[in-house]
């Protein structure tokens, strides 16, 4: 109905529902709850309340969070509670494992960092194991795979799928933990062939990965945890409904200003990038002797920051 209006009147729909809140201001409480509704059904409950604040912001509605908390707890519409988020690496292989250079990159446009990573998902009879791949410049799922093994093969078939998509140009880094299907002469080889640098985290420093991390988070809370899959072929046809459709192109991203990965490289593209940079401060694990690495006494240190 009030779409028709804004049409009709000609005017910006932030302006209509400015003009909605002065003059008819049960209205205009009616029409914002409305579309919170509909937004907290269209992403099945999984955004909070800065995320649809953001959509409505979007939709022209100028709505404060505080607001929009309000309304949500009042409709019961508050997101579902998460569970907690278990990874495990197998770093003890014989392969040769590389310098963390994710850290030290400042990203200004996509092909430049590329983060992957595994995880397993339990079906009803069985684990299976997913490998992802992203551009860490957008957040953007480009390669996915699922497979019943551990093994690299899981891993391989993602970062072909990611090749295929981008196609990227020599330079590239690849960035991923200390795992043997990374290291792996069968994976690390293909790298290789595209002119990629590999990038590994560090032992025991999950903030190296964050972007996969975060991902794979979301991954299971908004889809994994939410169905009961009948077998793999199940699994994979609403995986690739989630990422290719709903994560990748409408899914908000408080990362990236509340757009999506998309929406965040199609932006990028109208602008004129320089090259990544690469920072090398005095980092500990590069001059472990030097003093302008060590804290001063009573200082602590940020997990996942280097001192300066």
């Amino acid at each position: 109905m009030w779409k028709g209006c804004v049409r009709w009147a000609q005017v910006s729909r932030a302006g209509f529902y400015r003009w909605l809140q002065r003059k008819e201001p049960g209205a205009e409480e009616t029409a914002v709850r409305a579309a919170i509704q509909e937004i907290a059904v269209e992403h099945h409950r999984h955004y909070g309340y800065r995320r649809i604040a953001a959509e409505l912001r979007h939709r022209g509605m100028l709505v404060n969070r505080k607001r929009v908390l309000r309304m949500m707890q009042d409709d019961n519409l508050l997101a579902i509670r998460k569970r907690k988020f278990i990874t495990t690496t197998d770093s003890a292989h014989p392969f040769e494992v590389f310098l963390n250079l994710a850290k030290r990159m400042e990203l200004t446009a996509p092909n430049q960092l590329w983060v992957a990573d595994i995880t397993y998902i339990r079906l009803q009879n069985e684990f299976v194991y997913m490998a992802v791949v992203l551009d860490a410049f957008s957040r953007r799922v480009i390669g996915w795979a699922l497979n019943r093994s551990l093994r690299s093969t899981v891993a391989v078939e993602a970062l072909q799928q990611a090749i295929d998509v981008r196609k990227p140009r020599p330079g590239l880094v690849h960035h991923s933990d200390r795992g043997v299907q990374y290291a792996s002469d069968d994976y690390t080889e293909l790298l290789r062939k595209q002119g990629a640098t590999c990038s590994m985290s560090r032992v025991g420093n999950p903030y190296d990965n964050a972007r996969c991390e975060s991902f794979l988070k979301t991954l299971k809370q908004e889809e994994i945890y939410c169905h009961e899959y009948r077998d793999l072929e199940d699994l994979r046809l609403h995986s690739r409904a989630f990422i290719d459709e709903y994560y990748n192109r409408r899914r908000l991203h408080s990362a990236l200003g509340y757009v999506s990965p998309e929406a965040f490289e199609q932006s990028s593209k109208e602008h004129v990038c320089p090259a990544a940079k690469l920072s090398f401060k005095r980092h500990k694990e590069i001059y472990p002797n030097d003093p302008r690495t060590k804290r001063k006494p009573g200082t602590t240190r940020i997990p996942g920051r280097s001192p300066e």
